[in-house]
């Protein structure tokens, strides 16, 4: 198919991607695992690695990458500024959130995260391929431009001055054991002052080939717990890699969201960050 028009959200069923294969203005990106991509993928998908997603430094691991680091993840994706870019994973969505996010932080819009990753192909009965495309360069590439950073992201000193100042909703989708200090990751071990929990995964249905629950049901638990999703809202992980899902959600609900990527392996590591440790709120 070459000629009909993408229309997709930024949330969409394997049902949704089928009648669009083949479309010259779709790159499908698989973040799955190298042994399971070679295995199968949906046809025409492009494989990427993590590590393309994320800057590492001595003290945060996951950080958007430099301008360089960019522009090496765009040419290995390979799209223009009119294509439409259709993310999955093998784990529900969290690395295929990052690069949505990583994307986003470019401005770049057009993209959708399949619900379910592999497993909701695979459960629908869709087809499957175990063959790499060859890919002709794309003469137009998506140029780095990182003027919309700033209504996706936020740093270290930024998120500081708002935790400081009690001005910002802070959101920390790792596990319980994580939040509470009981597992360390970091040098320090605790979470963000004020930061509510709500781990990322909750939001996964794992009887439903890991697609997200009822939209309606993570907001009402989001609520539940204290959040305001009219006020705007930072979320972090470890290191912005499950946080990457947290922040799909976000953008679903229609949460103002941003996204700390220096996030708990830069926040935990620094000796002079404010940090709780102790059990969650009943």
């Amino acid at each position: 198919m070459t000629d009909a028009a993408l229309n997709l959200d930024l949330l969409i069923e394997a049902e949704d991607l089928v009648p669009y294969l083949g479309h010259e203005k779709l790159r499908i990106i698989d973040l799955c695992r190298s042994s399971v991509y070679e295995q199968l993928h949906i046809p025409h998908a492009v494989h990427l690695k993590p590590g393309l997603l994320v800057r590492q430094e001595e003290q945060a691991t996951g950080l958007l990458p430099d301008q360089e680091g960019l522009e090496k993840l765009i040419r290995h994706l390979n799209i223009s500024p009119e294509h439409h870019v259709v993310v999955y994973d093998d784990e529900g969505g969290a690395w295929a959130g990052r690069l949505i996010w990583n994307l986003h932080c470019l401005g770049f819009e057009k993209v959708s995260l399949l619900n379910g990753g592999i497993h909701a192909w695979l459960g629908a009965g869709l087809p499957t391929s175990s063959e790499v495309d060859t890919l002709q360069p794309v003469e137009n590439l998506l140029q780095v431009n990182l003027a919309h950073q700033p209504l996706h992201h936020i740093n270290y000193d930024q998120l500081l001055e708002k935790v400081r100042q009690n001005a910002v909703q802070v959101w920390d989708c790792r596990t319980e054991d994580e939040y509470t200090g009981l597992r360390l990751a970091a040098r320090r071990g605790g979470h963000v002052p004020g930061a509510l929990h709500f781990e990322w995964s909750t939001a996964l249905n794992r009887q439903n080939h890991l697609k997200l629950h009822p939209l309606e049901r993570t907001q009402q638990r989001l609520e539940q717990l204290g959040f305001n999703i009219n006020e705007p809202v930072v979320v972090y992980c470890q290191s912005h890699h499950r946080s990457g899902l947290a922040y799909i959600l976000g953008r679903l609900l229609g949460w103002n969201i941003q996204a700390y990527d220096g996030a708990w392996s830069e926040w935990g590591n620094r000796l002079d960050s404010p940090v709780i440790t102790g059990e969650l709120p009943s």
